[in-house]
């Protein structure tokens, strides 16, 4: 039980990482300059923070959609280039920073949950 208790509070995190993803574009203020990355921000943190609702919820049937949580996070890291053509630094260092606490979540609630299926 606590070790399901510590991988809902990293996919707590995720809800958290994927609600500023949401909002990034215009707290950092390049919604105007970049409305497909904006877009593409507000789906992706969306998506985020509704897998991480489910994923707390049911800690132990959260396995698999850890992956889909860790290519959303590859995906913020790769869409500044992917999206925009030429991003400027606070889009970059945004979706990075977010986009890599969101694949280190990811994984640090696969290893736990890893952990509890060997015991």
């Amino acid at each position: 039980m606590l070790q399901t208790r510590g991988v809902a509070a990293v996919e707590e995190l995720v809800i958290l990482a994927g609600l500023w993803a949401a909002i990034s574009a215009w707290t950092v203020h390049f919604s105007a300059a970049r409305p497909e990355l904006a877009i593409t921000n507000l789906v992706v943190g969306i998506a985020l923070a509704g897998l991480g609702l489910c994923m707390s919820m049911a800690p132990e049937r959260s396995q698999d959609l850890n992956f889909v949580v860790l290519l959303l996070g590859a995906w913020l890291i790769v869409a500044p280039w992917v999206v925009s053509r030429h991003p400027d630094t606070g889009t970059v260092l945004s979706n990075v920073i977010t986009g890599a606490c969101v694949c280190l979540f990811s994984l640090t609630a696969g290893g736990i949950l890893m952990t509890k299926r060997r015991t």
